[in-house]
């Protein structure tokens, strides 16, 4: 009787220690990831280690699961991966972080996969049903973003009189997919102070009807000013609900560093949400030309995060959207937009070949990085003309200034830049929701050759990938599929010999990008020493099928080794 009275109190003992060891798991900052691939990111093929140990915010050993139990010391948690895959945490070559929040929030517009927005009367619904007296008084505006003209039935953009048939009494405005358009309701016109005797901007346009009144749309210049009034909260409360609904959204897809590619009075949003403590995840800011005199020299400018938060260089826009026909081309668009006249070709959004240099001057000045959005071939050839001479000047050692999008960029242009050491970031995303609307507009042969991700790599050119967010949904997995398949809407094919590889494409959403970010030694691969940004997918996307990628989800998102979203 006494032996099964001691051992009871030794088993009692032994549970209780369990337990204690289990407490003192669960509030280590030690922890062993294990149990299924592990991809690190490192090197131009794949390489697979079996644990990885995170301490802290860092990662302290990568290896056998042996060594790192070894590595961990005592009192560490152990996950389990149960078969699914670790990755670095994504980081996006270029979105617009501060305005995910209105994706989120906004009428849901977007055309098929991502929503039903198929045609102008289904689209009139979305936002009809959205119009609730409690999401008006979010911004006091009825406003959606994602809308496409390219895909619409009708093929048209909607006008005010689409609009009006949703509200006459409040004020309604559409965001375009590609985030140059906007359109408004007759109200909404009323509220922005447009009419017939309103002038249009340089590097914009006002489309009227035949008695010049205003139709409703409003392209690049006549449109980004405004688009702000309608998607900017009107309370502190409704400011809280974006910005988390922004941010969760990024979180979900598996970012850990967001780009904020535009920034303008958005950045003191994202500041006080930095210095409130908000921010679960690194923004870098980009910002616009006219705005860099206001923000580079305050506290925010560097290479270091402060709460999570920095702004990275300056932002220049040369022209338009290429789907939406304002990127400036040397060569005619086969269908010209609405109201324009044959031969059009898009404009400028600078026209002076002086103002662009002097803006690249400045930026080479500062050590300014600078990001130069530019879809047309004449919008790039001015880059190369401007910034070219800038170059002959300061030089451009350790600079890695970026193009954006380079949508229709020539090979030869492609030589140039590489030359210029510019870091191509491109949009392969167009090939399956743009792919068969370009053929359209531009020809098939050329149509062929938009986003040349293949040439850009074989040329030598530094290589990154981007969603341009909200323009797509800031789905990271959807992106690499779309750059390893190349399959448009229609399931065909748009330049084949243009595809990544997963591993590449993956590279461009890691590796790449953390370079491109001047974060290489703190990002992008999984090495000791490195914040232990990761990212858990439900499946090993260079074990599955090229049509497979697209499909695969964030399981969790971990930040600084903190999980910051779990599926």
């Amino acid at each position: 009787m006494k032996t099964i009275t001691h051992t009871i109190l030794a088993l009692l003992l032994i549970a209780v220690a369990a337990c204690d060891s289990r407490k003192n798991d669960q509030n280590s900052n030690t922890k062993i990831y294990s149990g299924g691939d592990i991809i690190t990111m490192q090197g131009d093929s794949p390489k697979y280690v079996e644990a990885i140990v995170v301490k802290d915010d860092k990662i302290s050993f990568t290896g056998s699961l042996i060594d790192a139990k070894e590595n961990a010391g005592s009192g560490y948690t152990s996950y389990d991966l149960m078969g699914k895959t670790l990755l670095p945490g994504f980081i996006d070559g270029h979105a617009h972080f501060a305005a995910f929040s209105a994706q989120a929030i906004g009428a849901q517009i977007l055309p098929p996969p991502d929503a039903e927005a198929k045609n102008i009367p289904e689209l009139i619904k979305i936002l009809k049903d959205w119009n609730t007296p409690e999401n008006r008084a979010l911004t006091n505006w009825i406003f959606g973003m994602g809308f496409d003209d390219s895909v619409l039935e009708e093929k048209r953009f909607p006008t005010k009189h689409d609009l009006d048939k949703v509200s006459t009494e409040y004020p309604v405005m559409i965001i375009h997919i590609s985030g140059h358009f906007i359109v408004v309701n007759s109200k909404g016109l009323e509220e922005l102070g447009i009419d017939a005797n309103s002038e249009e901007p340089d590097g914009g346009v006002i489309r009227r009807e035949a008695n010049n009144e205003p139709n409703g749309v409003l392209e690049e210049l006549a449109a980004i000013p405004h688009m702000l009034k309608a998607i900017t909260p009107a309370s502190k409360e409704a400011a809280d609900l974006f910005f988390e609904a922004g941010q969760e959204m990024a979180l979900s897809f598996g970012y850990t560093t967001a780009q904020e590619g535009r920034a303008m009075e958005n950045h003191e949003q994202l500041a006080a949400a930095a210095e409130a403590g908000m921010l679960k995840l690194d923004v870098v800011s980009y910002v616009d030309y006219e705005w860099v005199d206001k923000y580079m020299n305050t506290k925010w400018y560097g290479k270091t995060y402060k709460k999570h938060y920095r702004i990275g260089g300056m932002k220049i826009t040369l022209d338009g959207s290429p789907q939406g026909r304002t990127a400036w081309r040397n060569e005619p668009y086969l269908i010209p937009p609405d109201g324009a006249e044959p031969g059009y070709r898009g404009y400028p959004a600078i026209p002076s070949d002086s103002t662009v240099t002097a803006l690249y001057e400045k930026g080479f000045e500062n050590n300014w990085q600078i990001l130069t959005h530019a879809n047309g071939d004449a919008a790039i050839d001015q880059i190369i003309r401007t910034m070219s001479t800038v170059i002959d000047k300061h030089g451009n050692e350790g600079r890695r200034d970026v193009l954006i999008h380079g949508q229709y960029i020539r090979p030869d242009q492609l030589d140039s830049f590489k030359e210029m050491n510019v870091i191509a970031s491109l949009f392969p995303l167009h090939t399956f929701y743009w792919g068969d609307w370009h053929k359209e507009i531009i020809g098939d042969e050329l149509g062929e050759k938009i986003s040349p991700t293949r040439t850009a790599l074989n040329k030598g050119l530094k290589l990154t990938i981007h969603t341009d967010a909200p323009v797509a949904l800031p789905n990271l997995m959807r992106m690499v599929g779309i750059s390893v398949e190349r399959i448009s809407r229609s399931d065909k094919e748009i330049g084949p010999e243009e595809k990544l590889t997963p591993y590449e494409a993956l590279k461009a959403i890691t590796d790449w990008s953390a370079y491109q970010h001047f974060e290489e030694q703190q990002k992008g691969t999984l090495e000791v020493g490195k914040l232990a940004d990761l990212v858990i997918l439900d499946a090993n996307p260079l074990k599955v099928s090229e049509a497979e990628i697209k499909d695969i989800k964030v399981l969790e998102t971990i930040k600084g080794g903190k999980s910051v979203f779990k599926k």
